[in-house]
């Protein structure tokens, strides 16, 4: 039998964390940071089936997902400002304050641009501006903006980090009926498979991600760029490795095509033609867990006391990790809602 979920602190309190992803990982090591008895219960806990394998890692509160949802920014904004500490915790999880630049291949492209450089009140610079900070930018570059304040980190690292740390909670099974699950407070971070387990409307959104590899250092900045119209992310590693990214397709296939691959290496290959001499190392597909407006679903499971739901964090899951740890910590270890929270409640798709 299990006790009531909102009982004082007597001993410590169960939770089942449902998902091993970056999202789930990282609530499990806040919940067990401040005592609670955790397992992790994850299908394959070494595995690579997650969103947070193929994501870049860009901290960026400011950026695309804030000027297309607004109601999303206080929440963006809170998390951002936990990093520092979150990754001061993890070790070397490839943590990178140097900075972003947006550059525009076109007169079109900076017209676009020029909204979203508007919206994060970044100052625009010439061509040869953003050549200055980059120099293996291409010289038909017109415009660009370079947003000091956004960061970058691994999430494949901070993964690692956080598996070595709740090695002892990991357990390897398959969750499919919460009802099963022996314990105080259920909460469900399981990406795109909390749909089947609450009855939540988060849709799998595939996204194809590639990753090069040449002599480290052909570019300083993450760069988060537009050319001929199409969007394209590029962050570099320490080690060489650059990340580029990524499609976004209604689609729950994993299966990479090939004009995916070449509408990502076209722009690339646009706005630094050196890249053209890098390795392709690889081509991954994922799945962003989505919800209908697009923000995550964070609180009680309608009436439900012991189940809480952490999911449905579509682009942001990286980002948001650290304050969505702190959030639903709180609310399993209190019962209390912090009020950033009422804006993600399950309850609005009921």
């Amino acid at each position: 039998m299990t006790r009531d979920p909102l009982a004082g602190p007597s001993a410590p309190r169960r939770v089942a964390v449902v998902g091993g992803g970056i999202i789930g990982l990282s609530i499990a090591a806040e919940l067990s940071r401040r005592g609670a008895d955790v397992t992790v219960y994850d299908p394959a806990p070494g595995g690579t089936d997650g969103a947070w394998h193929v994501a870049a890692g860009m901290l960026a509160p400011g950026g695309e997902s804030a000027f297309e949802y607004p109601h999303l920014t206080r929440l963006l904004e809170v998390g951002y400002e936990l990093w520092p500490e979150f990754v001061a915790a993890l070790g070397d999880v490839g943590y990178d304050r140097t900075g972003t630049l947006s550059p525009a291949l076109t007169a079109d492209d900076v017209a676009e641009a020029a909204r979203e450089w508007k919206h994060q009140k970044l100052k625009p610079l010439t061509g040869s501006q953003v050549r200055d900070l980059e120099p293996a930018i291409s010289p038909r570059v017109r415009a660009g903006a370079y947003a000091a304040a956004e960061h970058q980190a691994d999430p494949r690292k901070i993964v690692a980090a956080l598996r070595a740390a709740l090695a002892d909670r990991l357990v390897a099974e398959h969750v499919s009926d919460l009802s099963r699950v022996d314990a105080d407070v259920i909460v469900v971070a399981a990406g795109c498979g909390t749909a089947a387990l609450t009855g939540l409307p988060i849709r799998p959104v595939k996204g194809q991600v590639l990753r090069l590899r040449g002599e480290p250092g052909l570019l300083r900045h993450v760069i988060d760029g537009t050319a001929d119209g199409r969007h394209v992310y590029l962050v570099p590693r320490a080690d060489g490795e650059i990340v580029v990214g990524a499609t976004q397709e209604e689609r729950a296939d994993r299966m990479p095509t090939a004009g995916g691959v070449h509408d990502l290496l076209r722009a690339a290959l646009d706005l630094v033609p050196g890249l053209a001499e890098h390795e392709l190392t690889e081509v991954t597909v994922g799945h962003r867990p989505g919800t209908p407006d697009n923000a995550p679903i964070l609180g009680f499971l309608d009436d439900d006391r012991r189940v809480v739901v952490a999911a449905g964090h579509f682009r942001n899951g990286v980002l948001l990790a650290p304050i969505t740890a702190r959030l639903i910590a709180d609310l399993v270890l209190t019962g209390s809602a912090d009020p950033i929270l009422d804006a993600f409640a399950p309850g609005r798709f009921r």
